[in-house]
This record gives C-alpha cells, sequence and structure tokens, in this order.
C-alpha cells in the first residue's frame, strides 16, 4: 500500500556534513567535539564530592568561546540481564545465583557530552528556522581561526575536568561517531534510540498520537520555563530511602530523572553561552522598559525587580549569564505503557519540585536538536536565562554501579535494579590506595544480614582458592561447609563442634609432611604450657626450657619411629619413660622441672583421662592443606580448659597458613566478634 502521507527522506533533512579531525561538522558550518563520559557511581559521592563536581564544571565552561552549546546526554536503556552460566567448574550454588538473576531488567547508562561552535545568528533560532522544517540546507564555510581557537578551549574543558578525578572524559574518534561496516555509529543509534551496535534505521513519523520513531511511541518532557523550576536548587539531594536520621544518602539534584527512572529515556541537558555582556546589557533595557510601564500593569513592576535581583547577582558575584534547557525524551515499544510511561516522567520530575511539562507541539524539533552535533538547531524559545552554576545543578553526576576489572572478586546485586555485578572489595581498594589492608568488619544490627552476607563472601572466595577459616557461634556455616564436605568427596569443609556424643578433637601432633617449623614447635609447647600452669602461675625458665627439650626430642623420636603414632597420648609416654632417663642423666633437680607433678597435672588428656579426646583425635587430618574449616565454638566458648585449647589450636593453624602457603590468599572469618 502506497504511503499516502506526507514524507521526506533523511536525507534531505540531514543537519550534518561529514566527521572531520574527530569533530563532527553540521551543514551550517557548526564544529562539535564529542566526549563520553565517565561519571561516577551512584551512593559514592559525598556532598563535598557533589560540589567538587559542579565547581569543576562550572570552571570548564568558563573556558569555552561565546556562542558555544555544551550539550549533555545521558541515555538510560532497559536491558535484561545475560546468566554467564557457559563458565568451566561452576558450583551449584554460583550456577543457581546467575539462573535466579538471568534475565533481570536495568538500567544501562551512557553519557555523551556535545560541545558545538555555532554563529550568534544560529543561537537565536526559533523552531520554525530548524533544519527539520526548512526545504534545503545550504553548507556554509567554516572559519579556520575560530576552529583552532575551539579545539584549544576544547582541550582545557577536558583537562579541567578529568584533573579532578571523580570525572573523566574520553574524546570520541570518527569511527565511534559515524559507526563502521559492523558497527553502529553513534548517530545512527541514536536514530533507532538504540545501544546495540548492530541496527537498522526507522521512521521517524510526527502523527496525531505524538512521535514515533519506527514502534517506538516517544513522549518529550521539558523544563523549559523559570516558573516551572524549583525556587530553590543545589549540587545534591538527600535519598531518603537509604538515609536515617543519623547520616544522609547523597544523589545529584537531577538523579530522580536519571537512575531513578526506570523507564527507556534520554535525558538532555544544554547550557548555551550567548556575550555574557550582550545578555545583561539588554536586561538593563528591558528593567527600563518595565519601569516605565509599570504604572500601567503592576506586573511589569515585579518583573521589573525580578530583573533587578538577576541584574545584581550578575554584577555582585560576577556570575556568567546564560540559558538553559532540559528534556527528558522517553519512549515505550508497548503502546499501552504509553500513559503509565507519561505518569512516570512527571511524577519524577515532580520529585526535583519541578512542574511538568508534557511538550506536544515541539516534540519533533527538540528530537531532532538532540542529534550528536547538532545543538546549535535547538529552539531558542524553548531555553530560560540563568547562571552557569544553576544551570549545572540539573544535571546528572552519577552512573549505575560497574563490575570490576579485577579476575578475583564477588558477585554482589545493584542497589537500584538487583543486577549482579562483580566486585572486588580486597585487592582493588588496595592498588588504588583507597586501603591500606584487606581487612573487614561487618557490622549490623540482629537479622540485618551479616551471616548471609558472609556465606555469600566465604563461598566465593573458597572457589577462587582462598584458604577460609571461620570461628563460628550458632551453626551459621554448617550447611556451607556440609554442602563443600560433600562436593569434594570430604577431602575439604571441615567442621570442628562440641557435642556430648562427638566432643570436639584434635590432633596437633599430627602433619602430612613431617614438617615441624618454629611455629609449629612453638604453638605445641604452648598448648602444652596452657594445659599445665594457670594464668597466675608463670612457668620459670628451666620448666620452659625442659618442655622446650621434650617437645623436640619427641618430634625427632616420630620423625624416626614411623610405627609411633604421633598423638599426646606417645607424647605423654614418650616424657614418662624416655624423657625421665634423659633428665635422670642430666642430673636435672626436682625444683628445676617437676616431672611427676607435669604428668599428673597432664594426665586427665592422656588415655583414660577426663579429656583424653581432646588431643587424641584419631582422625589423621592435616589441615594445612585444607581450605574450609570452620570451628563453631558455641558450646565450649565458657568452658576453662576446651576453649583456650581450641583457640590455640585455631592461631597455630591459620599462622602456619600465613607461613608455609606462600602467594595463596588466606582469610579468618570471626562470627560474633563481641568487645
Amino acid at each position: 500500500m502506497r504511503n499516502t502521507l506526507k514524507a521526506a527522506t533523511l536525507e534531505s533533512k540531514f543537519p550534518l556534513l561529514a566527521v572531520e579531525a574527530d569533530c563532527i561538522i553540521s551543514k551550517d558550518a557548526d564544529i562539535t567535539a564529542v566526549f563520553e563520559v565517565d561519571l561516577p557511581e551512584l551512593f559514592t559521592v559525598t556532598a563535598a564530592e557533589y560540589e567538587a563536581i559542579h565547581a569543576a564544571w562550572a570552571k570548564a565552561i568558563k573556558v569555552l568561546p561565546n556562542y558555544t552549546v555544551v550539550h549533555k546526554q545521558d541515555w538510560f536503556i532497559r536491558e535484561d540481564y545475560r546468566s554467564q552460566t557457559d563458565k568451566e567448574n561452576l558450583s551449584f550454588l554460583s550456577r543457581s545465583y546467575e539462573m535466579h538473576f538471568n534475565e533481570r531488567p536495568f538500567l544501562n547508562h551512557k553519557c555523551y557530552l556535545y560541545l558545538t561552535k555555532t554563529t550568534k545568528e544560529r543561537m537565536r533560532m526559533q523552531s520554525s528556522f530548524s533544519s527539520l522544517c526548512r526545504g534545503f540546507i545550504i553548507p556554509k564555510e567554516v572559519d579556520k581561526d575560530t576552529t583552532a581557537h575551539f579545539l584549544d578551549t576544547v582541550g582545557q574543558f577536558a583537562r579541567i575536568v578529568n584533573d579532578t578525578g571523580l570525572v573523566h572524559l574520553r574524546r570520541l574518534v570518527g569511527d565511534e561517531i559515524t559507526g563502521t561496516e559492523n558497527k553502529a555509529g553513534l548517530v545512527e543509534k541514536y536514530f533507532c534510540l538504540s545501544m546495540e551496535n548492530t541496527t537498522a534505521l526507522e521512521d521517524i513519523e510526527l502523527g496525531d498520537d505524538g512521535l514515533r520513531v519506527g514502534d517506538k511511541h516517544v513522549s518529550v518532557h521539558t523544563l523549559s520555563e523559570l516558573d516551572a523550576l524549583p525556587s530553590k536548587v543545589g549540587t545534591d539531594c538527600r535519598y531518603e530511602r537509604l538515609s536515617t536520621d543519623k547520616s544522609d544518602c547523597k544523589l545529584s539534584f537531577a538523579s530522580p530523572v536519571g537512575l531513578l527512572l526506570s523507564c527507556n529515556h534520554l535525558y538532555n541537558q544544554y547550557i548555551f553561552l550567548d556575550d555574557s555582556g550582550e545578555n545583561l546589557q539588554r536586561f538593563e533595557k528591558n528593567a527600563r522598559n518595565m519601569q516605565s510601564l509599570s504604572k500601567y500593569s503592576r506586573s511589569n513592576q515585579i518583573n521589573k525587580e525580578w530583573i533587578d535581583l538577576y541584574l545584581n547577582d550578575a554584577h555582585s558575584f560576577g556570575l556568567t549569564s546564560v540559558r538553559a534547557h532540559c528534556n527528558i525524551i522517553a519512549w515505550t515499544d508497548n503502546p499501552m505503557e504509553v500513559k503509565n510511561m507519561r505518569n512516570d516522567v512527571g511524577s519524577q520530575i515532580a520529585m526535583m519540585e519541578c512542574k511538568p511539562r508534557h511538550n506536544t507541539v515541539d516534540a519533533a524539533t527538540l528530537y531532532w536538536a538532540a542529534i550528536p552535533g547538532n545543538g546549535a538547531d535547538f529552539p531558542a524559545e524553548e531555553s530560560f536565562y540563568t547562571f552557569i552554576e544553576q544551570a549545572l545543578c540539573f544535571w546528572v553526576e552519577e552512573t549505575n554501579y560497574r563490575s570490576s576489572v579485577s579476575p578475583f572478586g564477588l558477585k554482589m546485586s545493584d542497589r537500584i535494579s538487583g543486577k549482579p555485578l562483580h566486585v572486588d572489595i580486597s585487592a582493588l581498594p588496595m592498588k588504588r590506595g583507597v586501603t591500606t589492608n584487606r581487612n573487614k568488619f561487618v557490622l549490623g544490627g540482629s537479622g540485618s544480614g551479616k551471616s548471609f552476607f558472609m556465606n555469600h563472601l566465604a563461598r566465593q572466595y573458597y572457589e577462587q582458592g582462598t584458604h577460609v577459616v571461620l570461628i563460628d557461634t550458632g551453626n551459621s556455616y554448617q550447611g556451607l561447609c556440609s554442602l563443600i564436605h560433600q562436593k569434594s568427596g570430604g577431602k575439604d569443609g571441615i567442621y570442628f563442634t562440641y557435642t556430648d556424643e562427638n566432643p570436639i578433637a584434635f590432633n596437633p601432633f599430627f602433619t602430612d609432611d613431617k614438617v615441624f617449623d618454629i611455629e609449629k614447635r612453638e604453638s605445641i609447647k604452648t598448648l602444652i604450657l596452657t594445659l599445665w600452669k594457670k594464668d597466675n602461675e608463670p612457668a620459670t625458665r628451666s620448666e620452659e626450657v625442659a618442655l622446650s627439650n621434650a617437645v623436640s626430642l619427641y618430634i625427632r623420636r616420630i620423625k624416626e619411629d614411623e610405627s609411633i603414632v604421633p598423638s599426646f597420648n606417645t607424647f605423654y609416654e614418650f616424657v614418662k619413660t624416655d624423657y625421665r632417663r634423659i633428665l635422670e642423666e642430666k642430673e636435672v633437680r626436682e625444683k628445676d622441672f617437676d616431672l611427676a607433678g607435669f604428668l599428673n597435672v597432664l594426665e586427665p588428656y592422656y588415655r583414660g583421662g577426663e579429656y583424653d579426646f581432646l588431643l587424641n583425635s584419631d582422625k589423621q587430618l592435616d589441615l594445612l592443606g585444607k581450605r574450609f574449616i570452620v570451628f563453631e565454638i558455641d558450646q565450649i566458648k565458657d568452658h576453662p580448659i576446651l576453649f583456650p585449647v581450641t583457640t590455640i589450636i585455631i592461631m597455630e593453624l591459620f599462622i602456619n597458613k600465613m607461613r608455609r602457603l606462600k602467594g595463596v590468599r588466606k582469610m579468618i572469618i570471626i562470627e560474633e566478634a563481641w568487645l
């Protein structure tokens, strides 16, 4: 069927001429430099940092020449999370985690900045003179000196912003603007309202039901009048959902129309740099005219007072007079969602204390002016006068969370959409100088999810090769440990706990490789000394030497005679027999080392004693090679004998791992670390 509507080809209306030296050249000789803007992540910026970003933008804009259009364009595109289940050696929990979040919708954010040098005449054009409305466009000539000066100021602009360390500008090259055979460029993506690398050009229709781009129903809301703006603006605002009575969570002032608006949309922010001196002179003239006409209408007198306030601020604080405009171009593929989409946009604008205005008259012109490099085509009647500092408050200054580039980390969820992210909270902060160690302190009220998070962290760290030692109270990690024990075929996931039927038991004398370094020997000595002496009964120097010799001789004996099973029982028997003869040969006096008293005190831990289970475990476990070990101490934390022994075993274990396992991540987690 033949199209009976009045139509024109995109080629005949296309306002851009070429891309040369990575600059967009329009057919009206406007020159545009294009930047991709890397903004800080949301909820990571303080109020002082928002002010620093704001000050940097203001300083950078002031170096630009007159008749420059600063156009910041934020893309917010709805996408679905694609689960990464194709990785090898993916555990059951990791695969389940990925499948749970599969196709989870989220907003992908891209930010671009267009700096356009145009002329005084173009800055004053009305919507009726837009290139979209003209029958033909006559290419103009570019002034070389003006171009060179403009590009110099663009370089200064980028350096000023990048020096903040919070915002980074990257200049786009020609292929990124125009695209290649295999990848769509920025201009092509705009005409399709899509960030996909492969796009197809679509019809643009202005009908009775509004603007349409292909199957997308487009709605435009504008902030173009002073009456629609709040009486006060700022660099940041308080995000109530994550704020408390004692702490504020800050977002930029325009965040309600950024990531907090969940539909597909573009947020265009314009600042038009006219000749500030001419603007102020024109306002002076208008003020005099209003004064002379004030007797005919009270509104003239009120307008004169408002103009005087504007002029007083400009001269008192040295402010630059500019024009500004903001608009939200939202769209949806579903006609049934158009009304809800418009309501969502309007409500988010109202959260900024602005009056939402659904623009239907200039929708096509505003969409056309937002083409990358076509900012000079903006209709002047849609802008309002203000100063640079106030105009910048309407800029979105944060982006969504980004996955870490570090190969090591854990999966966590975006606070806004719940999208999984790869986050490195250990190595990357140290590399960037944010922290000086990897220690973590998890603080929260009862039921806030501390143990839930630590289970999540410990499991993912374990799957990436970390040795994890857990000190638990309350069996919070029993399920995870059992799963690891089952998946490893009993080789890992070691769980120590105390019950009457199965009391906690260790064997500090056993090692797979028969290696007893200094730390191992000292830990055995400290363990026996703890069982022998009370806290208020320090050992003498001669007793320490005798005990150290006994441990060293016993270790030598079990290395030489493999028939001896390393345990406290055989150590006790060695001291009772062989070491007794050695002491007698040396003629060690009883007051220097009371062997009978020593054996009597340690007898409860020998075969048949009350605590004979404690240091004589029949499970020949060398914990050095075990990567997931849990000590559940809830039943023994107040026991005068079992708790100190378990503590020494844990200390010896982790120190041994730190000393002997080079190049391997080690982590010790202390649950319920009460002070």
